[in-house]
């Protein structure tokens, strides 16, 4: 029976070891200097900047304002008004950019509309895509920057994409736009201090025009950014980092936009790390696809709330363990990841945060991560599996 027990719990702790240690390794190699690159003497291609977009009047012209500018004479601005209701379609066309409408409410998602704007941009095809949600800010010099880098690499290409607390965010708002720079900026910024590739944001992503048209996007997927990433990384164009091109958007305000926003996006990751895991690791270690295996240990990570309440529970239980049959082991490997996360959540506070939020928000936390655990249980209990747009502030 203890030998069971020592199994299992064994089992547990190492597995919940691993996404703490790539943790731990991603955040130490970002407090690392960066690298300079050499100035590479590129010529910039043409660009299709493609927007997809959901009922998103109330926006739709400031974020189309922020890419414009940016644009060459050769280069188009597409949006694709996906099952509008509203007057997306009219406002952006009176915005200056070239509008495509799709109307189906069977197939309903991003993907889906990504699809439908390839499918009009071949045509007449760029050589770069760069897609960008309708809600986002891109920053100055944005676009050129990710064709030049897209051209360069021959890789997909993906822009330092940050969500924003807005002005008045309550603590658990504050929260989550720390835990999303730590996703976002700190964890593929360390992986990318060893020439190692990143997961796809869903915005400021850039594809060459023949790479985007050999993937499938039509898809209701509910993180079609993130499964995108490791196709991309299967035929071996794994994504690259650049956080010199910076988008940003903002985090809802009224409850059940932010509600709606989280669950799709955990609950899809969560998805994917159950169904896709061991088969890639099974497929990077057999075909010794490293930026593979890179990007799955990088998938591994669950969300920091998630993490945090995974490593109190096994670690409690593992201390009861060892207290009832004297099984030590896995009560120190799981303290040993409990330890190792803290240490990474706080160089990952000081290095890249401490201007973003206060010390005293970032011990709101622990209570932070408590009050999602009603949405981890309702994806063992009833799973979102359908792609649901997040409710705006004033729609």
């Amino acid at each position: 029976m203890i030998s069971i027990v020592t199994w299992l719990l064994s089992l547990v702790a190492f597995c919940i070891f691993v996404p703490a240690l790539v943790l731990f390794a991603q955040v130490l190699l970002a407090c690392l200097p960066v690298r300079s690159r050499p100035e590479e003497d590129v010529r910039r291609p043409r660009v299709a900047v493609l927007v997809p977009a959901h009922n998103e009047a109330l926006i739709i012209r400031s974020t189309l304002a922020s890419v414009a500018p940016q644009l060459l004479a050769q280069d188009r601005l597409l949006v694709v008004a996906d099952n509008c209701t509203d007057d997306t379609a009219q406002l952006a066309r009176s915005a200056g950019a070239e509008v495509v409408e799709r109307d189906n409410d069977l197939l309903r998602g991003k993907g889906y509309a990504l699809d439908f704007g390839v499918r009009h941009l071949a045509q007449r095809p760029p050589e770069v895509v760069i897609i960008v949600d309708a809600d986002c800010q891109v920053g100055e010099g944005a676009i050129d920057l990710l064709a030049r880098r897209c051209l360069e690499a021959s890789r997909p290409v993906q822009a330092l994409y940050l969500m924003r607390a807005p002005a008045g965010a309550g603590l658990k708002v504050q929260i989550a736009e720390f835990a999303w720079r730590v996703k976002n900026l700190v964890r593929p910024r360390g992986w990318a201090r060893l020439g190692l590739p990143c997961q796809l944001m869903g915005a400021g992503m850039a594809f060459s025009w023949r790479d985007l048209a050999a993937v499938d996007l039509a898809n209701g997927h509910l993180v079609e950014d993130l499964k995108l990433g490791l196709d991309f990384c299967r035929i071996g164009k794994p994504p690259l980092f650049c956080p010199d091109a910076q988008v940003t958007s903002q985090f809802p305000l009224s409850q059940e936009g932010l509600s709606s926003q989280r669950t799709r996006w955990e609950h899809g990751h969560l998805g994917v790390i159950l169904a896709e895991v061991p088969k890639l690791l099974v497929s990077a270690v057999t075909r010794r696809n490293a930026p593979l295996l890179a990007m799955t240990l990088d998938l591994l990570v669950p969300p920091l709330a998630l993490l945090v309440m995974a490593l109190v529970g096994v670690a409690c239980v593992a201390w009861l363990a060892a207290l009832l049959f004297g099984i030590t082991a896995p009560a120190w490997v799981a303290t040993g990841a409990l330890v190792m996360l803290g240490v990474a959540v706080l160089l990952a506070w000081g290095r890249f945060s401490r201007e973003l939020i206060p010390f005293s928000v970032l011990l709101y936390a622990p209570f932070y991560a408590a009050r999602k655990i009603p949405l981890y249980l309702g994806f063992l209990i009833k799973r979102q599996v359908e792609w649901v747009r997040s409710k705006r502030d004033d729609s």
